[in-house]
C-alpha cells in the first residue's frame, strides 16, 4: 500500500511538470519563476532516487519495482527541462531589455 501511496504522489507531482515546462516555453520570459524553487525540487528528486538506490529491500525487489525509480527520475528530467527553459527565458529577457535600450 505505501509504494502505491507513493507512485500516486510521484505521478501527481509529475502531472504537472509538462505542462509547466510548455507554459514556460511559450512564455518566453523567466519573470515569475523561481529558480531557486526549481533547484530545490530537483534536490529532492535525487535524494528521492538516491534513497531508492540505497534501499536494500527496494534493490532487493528491483525486478517488481522498477517503476517507482522510474517516475522520480521522469520528474527529474521533466524539472530539468523547466530549469532549461528558465536559463533560455532569462537570456531571452536579457536579448528584450538589449534592444529595448536600442529603441
Amino acid at each position: 500500500m505505501a509504494e502505491i501511496l507513493e507512485i500516486i504522489m510521484i505521478v501527481s507531482f509529475g502531472a504537472s511538470w509538462p505542462m509547466n515546462v510548455m507554459k514556460s516555453y511559450k512564455a518566453r520570459t523567466a519573470k515569475g519563476k523561481s529558480v531557486a524553487f526549481l533547484c530545490l525540487i530537483l534536490f529532492g528528486y535525487v535524494a528521492g532516487i538516491t534513497s531508492k538506490l540505497v534501499n536494500e529491500a527496494y534493490m532487493a525487489s528491483f525486478a517488481q519495482k522498477w517503476y517507482v525509480l522510474f517516475f522520480y527520475v521522469l520528474n527529474f528530467i521533466m524539472v530539468s527541462a523547466d530549469l532549461a527553459m528558465y536559463i533560455r527565458n532569462c537570456k531571452l529577457d536579457k536579448l528584450a531589455m538589449e534592444e529595448a535600450k536600442h529603441v
